[in-house]
């Protein structure tokens, strides 16, 4: 597999046909710009108003994780924030060009305990916000004291380049490719911009990437049932992948910033059908990444942290 840095776009020249020259793996060739054909997103100046004042969005959970034929308690929780994202190295800008793209970034934390053990869980999923695109990164840890793994997806045109880390031998440190479809990862950011707006009916998705390492499922698109449900004080979307016998689901607030009060997790962990929850506890706006003092500590109790 050739990884995304090599794959990374070095010149574009864009034509009034969405034809690009593009110098890839050291030889030029020729291609339509696969972004011309996506749609253009309509941010809302409320959304841009909320998004894009300099704080991030942080809500804590609490956590119920099936583990090992057990529920396990814990705390999880979601970071929400907007930055410019480099395409050409797939990471946060730290210089401001003309080619960044705006995304929606995801920060999602899971903490608990198996037994004598912790387990700690993190996801940063980038949601572009300048068009309708799934995902263009996604990046996962898991650290336990049995070791650790790591996983990596990077778009590239109708594919995602995937890297996977892991202490165990089965899985090794490998390198392969899958389908650019909708992935679950990107769910929880994506309701944030609209619930309405979610893909419903018979798709193909990406398992979430807690989900594909916890139950060592093979890395692939499935196929699944998306349905959106409107209630007194929300909405429910749910994912049921037909082929894994697994269920997912979030509720939303009705309104904007249509927040995640919670979500559920069902599939098989042991003998049965077990079910993971998190519910919305507390949530705060601030800049975070200024609050590094030891007085800010005093700032964790806002979110029951």
């Amino acid at each position: 597999m050739k990884s995304f840095w090599m794959s990374a776009l070095a010149l574009m020249l864009v034509s009034c046909n969405n034809n690009i020259n593009v110098e890839k793996d050291g030889k030029t060739i020729i291609g339509e710009d696969p972004m011309a054909k996506l749609e253009d997103r309509q941010l809302s100046q409320e959304f841009k108003d909320y998004w894009f004042n300099g704080t991030a969005e942080i809500s804590s959970y609490e956590l119920s994780q099936a583990r090992y034929g057990e529920m396990r308690e814990g705390t999880a929780v979601m970071i929400f924030v907007t930055e410019p994202f480099d395409k050409k190295d797939q990471i946060k800008a730290d210089q401001t060009k003309k080619t960044n793209r705006p995304v929606l970034k995801l920060n999602a934390t899971r903490d608990f305990n198996t037994g004598i053990y912790p387990y700690s869980i993190m996801s940063s999923t980038f949601l572009p916000l300048d068009k309708k695109d799934n995902a263009i990164k996604i990046a996962t840890s898991i650290q336990e004291w049995c070791g650790h793994t790591y996983m990596q997806l990077n778009q590239d045109g109708n594919q995602y380049d995937v890297m996977l880390h892991s202490y165990f031998q089965s899985e090794g440190n490998t390198a392969f490719e899958v389908d650019n479809v909708i992935t679950e990862n990107q769910l929880a950011a994506q309701l944030r911009l609209d619930p309405k707006e979610m893909p419903v009916g018979e798709i193909q998705m990406i398992p979430s990437t807690e989900y594909l390492r916890l139950k060592h499922v093979e890395t692939k698109p499935y196929d699944a049932v998306a349905k959106l449900s409107e209630t007194t004080d929300g909405y429910l979307y749910s994912v049921k992948f037909t082929e894994l016998g697994r269920t997912i689901a979030f509720k939303t607030e009705k309104e904007f910033p249509y927040r995640i009060l919670s979500w559920m997790d069902r599939y098989k962990d042991g003998a049965a059908p077990m079910v993971s929850t998190g519910t919305l506890q507390k949530t705060i706006k601030t800049p975070y990444w200024k609050q590094n003092a030891n007085k800010d500590a005093v700032r964790r109790d806002s979110l029951g942290l």
